[in-house]
């Protein structure tokens, strides 16, 4: 599951992974196989740490979506990224490959995210509805082959399964996802969502910090796009 190559950030205090689409960011369900115990693991023998590693998850993305995934390596940046976090101070791009193109070439969409916890699935309602909360994102095409476009999404709020069922919603479900209306499955069981590029302030160095993870290299599709975008 974790590569050292698949770092694409380090310093004392934040780490970023690009995620393969398959990997758990947290342990479920009893189950230690994600990446947030194999990176404690690897910088425990890395680092020659006596004792436990600390490392707080800032930014989660679903089991099936690939990319940039922030971790906290200290307590006071974990602290300091979640308040940031909260206050809309972490801009988050991802790039979904979707199966129509849309009906603007740009836009914003706003829609009331309800979670059904039984099936997993988040349905996308137009107008507010009892415990629906508030979705907002803004997106962009950027490029397209004959079959498919590419999307680039600004993410303005953290609902589940957002993108996925907003996409859905507008008639453009992302390729691989299944669960909200793709056509078909893709070959590795992910689904065509990436994040992309997460900029933010350090916390502790008050730096500018961009980081851009690249898409996965063993899809045809991916790469295609990566160099026509």
């Amino acid at each position: 599951m974790f590569n050292p190559n698949d770092i694409l950030y380090e310093d004392n205090h934040l780490l970023v992974v690009n995620k393969r689409a398959g990997d758990l960011v947290q342990p479920d369900r009893g189950t230690d196989d994600a990446l947030e115990n194999e990176i404690k693991a690897f910088i425990k023998v890395r680092d020659h740490k006596p004792y436990d590693v600390f490392l707080g998850v800032v930014h989660r993305i679903d089991r099936p979506v690939s990319g940039a995934v922030l971790f906290a390596k200290t307590s006071k940046a974990l602290v300091r990224l979640n308040e940031m976090i909260k206050r809309g101070e972490i801009s988050k791009h991802y790039w979904a490959i979707v199966e129509a193109r849309p009906a603007e070439e740009q836009g914003s969409l706003h829609h009331y995210i309800l979670r059904d916890g039984k099936s997993n699935r988040s349905h996308a309602y137009d107008t507010p509805r009892k415990e629906a909360k508030e979705a907002r994102l803004n997106y962009e095409v950027v490029a397209a082959s004959e079959r498919y476009t590419l999307l680039d999404v600004e993410l303005l709020t953290g609902r589940h399964h957002q993108i996925r069922s907003q996409l859905s919603k507008i008639g453009c479900p992302i390729k691989g996802d299944l669960k909200y209306g793709a056509k078909r499955s893709n070959p590795n069981g992910g689904i065509s969502l990436h994040s992309r590029t997460l900029s933010f302030t350090h916390p502790v160095r008050k730096e500018p910090v961009t980081i851009v993870a690249p898409v996965p290299k063993e899809d045809n599709l991916w790469q295609f796009f990566e160099q026509n975008s």
